[in-house]
């Protein structure tokens, strides 16, 4: 049975808002080439809409669409003083006490939070209105410098590419690695970047067709995570030093190696894991980890699960 999601849009909204969970969501297939998901866009007031872009769209479905929605998306808002409708507010509210995980986009965590659902929570949104939303929403504890933040029932991420990189995560999170990073090729973008990654990256990996050193170094590295992969290795491996690897990593990623490191590594086991049958020992050797006590304390640390947990629920979806 195909996940519920609705998206809710509003008068003025930005096209490519609107656009980055369609597009993320409806390229999310079974291995059998069926949806896994269907989407609903619905409005506070049904009929044309105008967008920023100077064209309208028209939404056939009111807030009543909401119900029975498993995942309530809000791409975006337009500027931080607009106070959402009463009855979006409502709707919300409804949705997220029937089970529903509520998602703010960008500046849809304004809405979100406006509805009461942040409230003694942390939450981003884009790094430009961060001091908007903490003057709006002292009780918020506002984190400007990630790229998203998963509080379970509520997801809250910063602008543009970043909601993509929301969406995928929720798609990872509802379906495995596997079909999002099938996703992720059919978008062109990197299958998975961790939530708490900085906003700011000042110079991103070099996308070429062969690669530079550096490039090829971290391809190296994702395909021998089983050694006892060190930062100096690396940095011989892109004929760096040292110095010069971390500086060139920390403007390139926004992250550190070792974070980075850990990252692909619990990626890795997350496919071992929904893919096969292997013991989580074995997993554990090989992906890296020095002992499957590791693996679990940082299993638990970032997905807040257990391996042998993390399992069972992937099977049972």
């Amino acid at each position: 049975m195909s996940m519920k999601i609705g998206i809710v849009v509003f008068d003025g909204i930005i096209p490519f808002h609107l656009s980055v969970p369609y597009a993320v969501f409806e390229k999310a297939l079974s291995p059998a080439g069926t949806p896994l998901c269907t989407l609903t866009i619905c409005a506070t007031q049904p009929g044309a809409l105008k967008t920023n872009a100077g064209f309208s769209i028209v939404v056939e479905n009111g807030l009543d669409a909401l119900s029975g929605m498993e995942v309530v998306i809000v791409p975006s808002w337009d500027t931080p003083n607009h106070q959402p409708d009463d009855e979006l507010l409502a709707a919300l509210r409804q949705a997220h006490a029937a089970g529903a995980k509520i998602v703010g986009l960008c500046m849809g965590a304004f809405v979100v939070a406006a509805a009461g659902l942040l409230n003694g929570r942390q939450a981003t949104t884009h790094w430009q209105w961060a001091a908007d939303f903490q003057r709006l929403y002292p009780s918020v504890s506002m984190d400007k410098d990630v790229l998203y933040i998963d509080e379970g029932d509520v997801v809250t991420s910063a602008g543009t590419a970043a909601s993509i990189d929301c969406c995928l995560h929720l798609v990872r999170q509802a379906w495995g690695a596997d079909i999002a990073s099938t996703v992720a090729r059919q978008l062109v973008v990197p299958p998975h970047r961790q939530g708490g990654q900085a906003q700011f990256i000042e110079q991103p990996i070099q996308n070429t067709r062969q690669g530079d050193s550096f490039s090829r170094a971290l391809d190296w590295a994702t395909e021998n995570l089983q050694q006892s992969l060190t930062l100096d290795c690396v940095a011989d491996k892109a004929c760096m030093s040292r110095r010069t690897f971390t500086r060139r990593f920390q403007q390139s990623t926004g992250s550190s190696f070792s974070a980075w490191l850990l990252n692909q590594r619990i990626v890795v086991a997350q496919r071992f894991l929904e893919k096969t049958d292997q013991p989580i020992e074995l997993i554990a050797s090989e992906v890296g980890f020095p002992s499957t006590t590791s693996l679990r304390r940082h299993f638990q640390k970032q997905l807040n699960t257990s391996p042998s947990r993390y399992r069972r629920e992937f099977r049972g979806r």
